[in-house]
This record gives C-alpha cells, structure tokens and sequence, in this order.
C-alpha cells in the first residue's frame, strides 16, 4: 500500500490504485455490509466511500426505523454524535486563521462566567486535544440515557462552575463532551453569532452540504433515521428511541448527517482543499496531539479534534460517533484521498468494524493490481463476473470475487474477509485452483463449478466439498429440516389386551 505521513501531499499514484479498487468492489461491498448487518442484527447501515472527492460507493441496507418497517435510504439522516468535535474544531482553526482567536487563547478570555474557576486557564488547544482534565459528561449525565434533557448554557456552565474539572491539564488524555462543550461557548463568544448558525454559514453552506445540520432542532422527522436501543444479549428485545436536541453540547455531539454528505465534508479535509482551512492548519488538526495510552499500552492517538489510527499500512484521521441508537465512524486516509463512513441506527451497532471491514478489502483489492505471477490474472477473453458468486455451506458462506482483474475466495460472515482471502487462479471456464500457500485452508485444491442448462450457477464444489446458491442451500436445509423432525417422532406402539 502506497501511504504517506498524515496531512503529506497526496501520493497520484496510490490514488488511482486504490479509486480503481473501489470500483472493482462496488458492488461487493454493499452486499458483505448487508449480510453482516443481519447477521449482527441491526436495523440499518449506510456506507459511503469517496477517493479525491469522488463518491464510488453509496448504500443503505436495512430499515431506518425497524418496527414500522421504513426502509432506509440514502438520505435518511443519523446522529453523528461525536464527528461533531471535528466541526467544532474545524470552526476553531477557521477563527484561528482569520485571526480572531488564538489557540493559546484561554477559558476565561471568551467565557468570563468561568473565569473564577478552576477552568479559568484553560487553553483552547488543550480542550480540543482533550488535555484539558475537564470533567467528560458532568455529574448528572443521564441525559446520555435520554432520562432528562440535556443541559443548556445555563446549565452547563452552572455545572461547570461547581465541578468542572478531574485533575491538572496535560496530565493525561482526557476524553470530554463537556470540554467540547465549552468550545462551542468560545466560537460563539468569538464569532458574535450562536455556535449552531456559525458552523452552518462557515462550513455547510461553504460546502452546499445543507442537510448536514448542528443539531435536531426544526428536522423534519421523516428525514431522520431512528435509533434503536441496544441488544444487551441475543434475548433481549430490541426497541425505538427518542432524538432529542443536544442543547449547549452540540458542538460535542449533537450534528446530523447521512453518509454521502459526512463524506463530501470529510473530503474538505483532504491536503489541496483550501474551502475550510489551509493545508497548514489541517496538519496541525492531524499530527499528534496526544498519545492515548491506558496502563502504558496505546489504545490511539487525537490531533486536534481528530482521532489518528494507523490501520495495516494506512495512518487515518477521522473520528467515530455514539448516540443513544446511533454508532457512526468516519476514515479518511489522505495519501490515497480516501474517505469512508460507516452509519449505523442501533445503540453498540459495529459501524467501526464495517469500517475497518471496507479499508481491509480495498487494500486486498490494491495487493490484486500490484500482484505478479504470485496470483494470476483473469486470463484475457474470459469475463471474471462468470465466477463471482456467493454461494453456501453447512459451515457457512463462500464468495468468489473479481477484485480488479484477479479472483479471491472469500468468507463474507467474516468481520474481515479479506484476512483470510485465498488467491484464486483460472485453469477453465469452469475450474479455478488455490494459488499454492502455506496455510490451514485449501492451497493448492480446486473450486470446480456446475451450471444449470442456462449457464447459471447450480453448485460448485470447493476443495471437495460441495456448495450451492444461497436460495438453493436453503431449500436443501429446509427439506433436511423436515426430514429430521419426521425421524424424531416415533409411533405410538400398538397395545396388546393384557396393557403390553
């Protein structure tokens, strides 16, 4: 994989080999998030992936609301929860750099109701890197439990005033809503309009992104995905959630978005997009900023508002998102112009691993074009969607893919396919071989396919096990199912005069 140090140039070359492995999977990939979101059970997933501003894929799989049974789209909007402090911070750096404040700038400056307190000293640039010790939720913080509403200016800073921080700043990372919070309160303080208007004017509507709001306040609801509670074991009945306003916390955690246009916002973030913030001042955003390190082993690293992963080869920014019934994650890669965001509408839904899931796949899909004789290439003259298909097993599913000019065998109810992909090669129309490998699996054996007098796919068999269709297989395992229940009942023994 061709990457570059967070908020570096991006790489051409690596660009166009990772857009062109998008493509090959965009029609996979829709079908593996929707197989693992029923697998997993959750109501509803949008996934959208951009390279160089460009959206590649768009999906919304499931129901935007379960229990009445709407259908989720594309344009249903979701609680982004904490991808809000990446707007917070961004309308920070865009005050930073017309000179307005400074990000040594501190509380008491533009918040003088706190100047008396511990949070008087406060630098802007210690919230943002979530340095500042600040107190994460408040000492009432059932609002998170959507048990009473959440606070208002009046209500925050009161808080604030009474216990407003845990210990001393840079000590340790602290993760904090309420710190963001309070970042709201001085780019309303120092921009002279309301936080929620400022973001619009200064972001959205820089971005023609109109649909992303700060918060609920005046959504249609109809627009709205609705949340679903969490699952707390496969017993537990799932339910609807209310959506409340956020209140002073939206710059922490109160925007909504769909995928495609938290992408589009994601992309301004990219190095070469001047419409938000110079190239200077993203990459303050992304470096280090604090090392996230729990009993001296790191857990992550945040920039300014930010969360930073390394993923494979891939360093990442982004930032993840949770509401009561709602888990989001965003994944912006800015050497191969990368974006990609995962929105889920259940409380604990696996928007991270779906995420994790996608960027492990395009890096397979990149290995495939860069590969030598290691793994063949679909011979010319022969089509390699005549191969791709998801078929089934009694261990499970099986999916055969073209991944840009080479075929992989997959286990698509996997959290990562791509981790245990054999390389496939042609050797017929109709038989393709395991490139040969060390492994536990099937190199070196062959997957051979039977079709029906339309050419179609009836069943193929798989390093000498036989697979089928998924429609197929389940018509098998139903009539198996019946047989095993006519077996189970036995006769009634016919008695004899004397009771035997």
């Amino acid at each position: 994989m061709l990457t570059a140090p967070t908020g570096t140039t991006p790489d051409a070359d690596a660009s166009i080999a990772t857009k062109a492995a998008v493509q090959a999977l965009a029609q996979w990939l829709p079908g593996w998030i929707d197989l693992r979101r029923r697998m997993l059970r959750v109501p509803g997933v949008q996934i959208s992936v951009r390279v160089a501003g460009e959206l590649l894929v768009s999906a919304a799989l499931g129901h935007a609301d379960e229990e009445r049974g709407v259908p989720l789209t594309t344009d249903h909007l979701f609680r982004i929860a904490s991808h809000s402090k990446t707007f917070a911070s961004t309308a920070c750096m865009i005050l930073t750099e017309r000179g307005v404040i400074r990000l040594d700038d501190t509380v008491a400056q533009w918040v003088p109701e706190l100047a008396d307190t511990e949070l008087a000293g406060l630098t802007v640039r210690a919230l943002l890197g979530h340095q500042a010790g600040v107190i994460r939720d408040g000492q009432d913080s059932d609002y998170w439990q959507l048990i009473r509403a959440f606070p208002d200016q009046t209500g925050l800073v009161e808080a604030l005033r009474h216990n407003g921080s845990t210990f001393a700043t840079d000590l340790h990372f602290k993760y904090s809503n309420y710190g963001y919070s309070v970042i709201g309160l001085i780019v309303e303080r120092a921009s002279g309009v309301g936080f929620n208007e400022f973001v619009r004017h200064a972001i959205m509507d820089k971005l023609d992104l109109p649909r992303v709001h700060p918060d609920v306040d005046g959504i249609d609801p109809d627009e709205l995905a609705v949340g679903h509670s969490l699952r707390l074991d496969a017993l537990d009945e799932q339910f609807t959630l209310s959506n409340p306003s956020t209140g002073a916390m939206s710059a922490a955690t109160g925007f909504v978005a769909c995928a495609d246009d938290l992408t589009a916002y994601a992309s301004a973030h990219l190095p070469g997009d001047d419409r938000l913030v110079s190239d200077a001042g993203k990459r303050l955003m992304q470096r280090t900023e604090s090392i996230v390190e729990v009993r001296g082993v790191e857990k992550g690293r945040y920039g300014l508002g930010l969360e930073l992963h390394t993923l494979g080869q891939r360093k990442t920014f982004g930032h993840s998102g949770g509401f009561p019934g709602f888990i989001t994650r965003t994944f912006v890669d800015p050497a191969d112009q990368l974006v990609v965001s995962v929105l889920t509408n259940q409380s604990g839904g696996p928007a991270h691993e779906l995420a994790v899931g996608v960027l492990a796949m395009i890096d397979l899909a990149v290995t495939a074009q860069q590969a030598g004789s290691e793994w063949p290439a679909i011979p010319d003259g022969l089509d390699g969607t005549r191969f791709g298909t998801r078929l089934a097993a009694g261990f499970g599913y099986l999916d055969v893919v073209d991944v840009g000019g080479r075929l992989a065998l997959l286990h698509p109810g996997m959290a990562d396919p791509a981790s245990d992909a054999a390389y496939l090669q042609v050797l017929d129309a109709d038989t393709l071989s395991v490139v040969p490998s060390a492994g536990y699996a099937l190199a070196g054996e062959t997957v051979k396919f039977e079709r029906s007098a339309d050419g179609s796919i009836a069943s193929a068999v798989v390093g000498g096990m036989r697979s089928w269709p998924v429609e197929t297989f389940l018509a098998r395992r139903r009539a198996q199912m019946g047989r095993a229940a006519q077996d189970r009942v036995q006769p009634a023994a016919e008695e004899t005069p004397d009771g035997h």
